[in-house]
């Protein structure tokens, strides 16, 4: 993944609107004010590329991000209660739509924040991904925010909180110290590579 070749390519609020799926994807899902834009900064190398803010739900678009040999697709936050039932909507009509396109969808990144246990909208989200035989990777983001005592409850009670779904992969990520950044860019170029991608994989 060359990140000096990360350029914003388009925001797109309608399904008509999304880019042609000519390079394989990497989506990023989670909650309003997770810390996607954050992570998307982090790994690019970069400070302001996906732009952060203190107000929850305002992503309200899909993002997309290209690099030479693959696409980093930003999906819209969810679960911001103060969003009208119109808005939610058409968010959740924009993200059903993007998923079920075409594409060369290669990996979601499924954001939860690893302070506290998943929200009932983690959990549906979770469920849709595993009902639809989507390939993903739980990313456990403010990593940071616990101190080591904390952390080490937090881990015990996430297995608990995430039994339910066996064999899958979590990484604990901070965008502030880096934690799991290399990690991540290597799964991602694993996923990316020319080689055909089986979902086995992961």
């Amino acid at each position: 993944m060359n990140v000096h070749s990360a350029v914003f390519e388009l925001s797109a609020g309608l399904v008509t609107q999304l880019v042609p799926s000519d390079l394989p994807e990497i989506a990023i899902s989670g909650h309003s004010n997770v810390g996607k834009s954050s992570l998307i900064n982090r790994l690019l190398g970069r400070k302001a590329l996906a732009r952060t803010s203190a107000t929850p739900g305002k992503t309200a678009t899909i993002n997309f991000y290209k690099l030479d040999t693959l696409r980093l697709v930003d999906l819209p936050g969810y679960g911001y209660a103060k969003v009208s039932q119109s808005e939610k909507k058409r968010w959740s009509d924009l993200i059903g739509g993007y998923f079920a396109e075409e594409r060369d969808l290669r990996l979601v990144i499924q954001l939860i924040d690893m302070r506290h246990k998943p929200t009932k909208d983690d959990y549906m989200m979770l469920d849709y991904l595993v009902d639809n035989e989507l390939p993903f990777l739980v990313v456990l983001t403010k990593a940071d925010k616990l101190k080591k005592g904390e952390r080490l409850r937090r881990e015990a009670e996430l297995k608990e909180e995430l039994a339910a779904y066996e064999g899958m992969l979590t990484l604990p990520f901070s965008s502030e110290n880096g934690e799991g950044a290399a990690e991540l860019t290597e799964i991602i170029d694993e996923v990316c590579s020319d080689e055909p991608f089986e979902e086995e994989e992961m």
